[in-house]
């Protein structure tokens, strides 16, 4: 995507994905006008900063602030053309335990979001998403599914405004912070690495298709899509076996808010679930362009009614020697 001469914020931007699409946007976009890492973890941003010093990228821009804050989102938002909004709490147990700071910060920081986007004349925001929004079970997957659908419907309220929203979903970042790859790989050195069930499936996606899907929404949404990647799954206890084949896996036991199985698309989202051909897209009840013309122009394919993404009915396997593979090639 051409970004040339925009003005780019990444809130949650020192987060993992925040820091790969920093690398992906500097690399192919040498002429980006200004990119501003909008976070709260001052010490985060110290370390950013070290590795994108001001003498080589005078463009990118350091801002404290917190997406709970409108009035700092706002300030924020002046002269930027384009927001991808990565901030969220987003550890199943902790926000389980501490349901109103991830209401504070996935719900209402999505409010702010959107408000400060309307006033301030941005263009276009890409909201990231999670596998957990879809047939929520845990109070992240609720919020981020409460955020899904505030974004969506801020398309209604644009009024003239020349902007659009859109939302990509997908499942576990590989190598992500907190993420289960270096959980398993830190308990390595113990001999033992703790299952959950040995039944439990996760979808897959490295960092880089992660960037690739807010690329891609960037460029193609009309605004009002959920975008989904088509990705492989694996089984919990083939990653264990590709970290560590000689570690004895305990059973712990599945924790407070998780699933089995995670979903992307429910039988019930089928209904306006279109295939275009290296994603899916969920689009609103409701469009504000014309279907038929979207349809064509990506030569769309309606999924069957019925039809539901979840990760133990999956097309496509990692198996341990690609996961062994996968972990060499994009985690540290």
């Amino acid at each position: 995507m051409n970004l040339t001469d925009k003005s780019i914020l990444i809130t949650g931007g020192t987060g993992s994905l925040g820091k790969a699409l920093v690398k992906r946007i500097i690399s192919e976009n040498k002429t980006v006008k200004r990119l501003v890492i909008f976070s709260r973890d001052e010490q985060k941003q110290f370390q950013m900063e070290q590795e994108f010093p001001k003498k080589e990228y005078p463009f990118i821009r350091f801002f404290i602030g917190d997406v709970r804050d409108a009035d700092r989102v706002k300030r924020a938002f002046e002269g930027i053309d384009i927001v991808i909004h990565a901030a969220a709490m987003k550890h199943v147990p902790i926000a389980e335990y501490n349901p109103m700071e991830a209401i504070k910060t996935n719900i209402n920081g999505a409010e702010n979001v959107i408000n400060a986007a309307l006033e301030t004349g941005v263009e276009n925001v890409v909201a990231l998403s999670t596998d957990k929004a879809a047939a929520p079970i845990n109070l992240y997957g609720a919020t981020k599914l409460v955020s899904d659908k505030l974004f969506i419907a801020a398309n209604n309220i644009k009024g003239k405004r020349h902007i659009k929203f859109s939302v990509v979903r997908y499942g576990n970042v590989m190598g992500s912070n907190g993420s289960v790859i270096p959980f398993f790989q830190n308990k390595a050195a113990s001999g033992v690495l703790p299952i959950t069930d040995p039944d439990m499936t996760r979808f897959n996606i490295s960092l880089d298709g992660g960037v690739d899907m807010v690329m891609h929404a960037l460029e193609h949404a009309w605004g009002g899509e959920i975008f989904v990647p088509k990705i492989p799954s694996y089984k919990i206890t083939d990653v264990a076996k590709a970290i560590c084949p000689d570690c004895k896996q305990e059973l712990v036991g599945i924790r407070p808010g998780e699933k089995l199985h995670e979903e992307m698309i429910t039988s019930s989202d089928s209904f306006f679930t279109y295939d275009l051909g290296k994603y899916y897209v969920i689009l609103p009840s409701v469009t504000l362009w014309n279907l038929s013309e979207f349809v064509q122009h990506f030569n769309a394919k309606k999924v069957p009614e019925g039809f539901a993404y979840s990760s133990d009915h999956n097309n496509q396997w990692e198996t341990v020697e690609s996961m062994k593979l996968l972990i060499k090639t994009h985690v540290q």
